[in-house]
């Protein structure tokens, strides 16, 4: 499966994450994204927000000019895994 490109460098935080999640709205459960990013602080923000809905997220590549991440939509939504947290609290 092609995964879905989104070039997010130059960009700082928290709009790689933002910008992200919006992405993977858009997407259908099952889907790959591949993001591109040059914020350092991407490897702790993408992560968690990927885990959060129960997808997953690996690092294809990180150096000093960039890190370069693939992601699996999970069936749920980001709002979904927050409503359920709340829940649970």
């Amino acid at each position: 499966m092609i995964p879905a490109k989104l070039d997010l460098t130059g960009l700082k935080c928290p709009l790689p994450a933002l910008m992200t999640a919006k992405a993977l709205k858009k997407l259908a459960p099952g889907q790959l994204l591949e993001v591109h990013c040059t914020d350092p602080l991407s490897v702790i923000d993408i992560p968690s927000l990927v885990h959060k809905t129960g997808g997953q997220v690996e690092i294809t590549e990180r150096t000093e000019q960039r890190i370069i991440f693939v992601i699996e939509k999970a069936n749920g939504s980001i709002e979904e895994a927050n409503a359920a947290a709340d829940d649970n609290a």
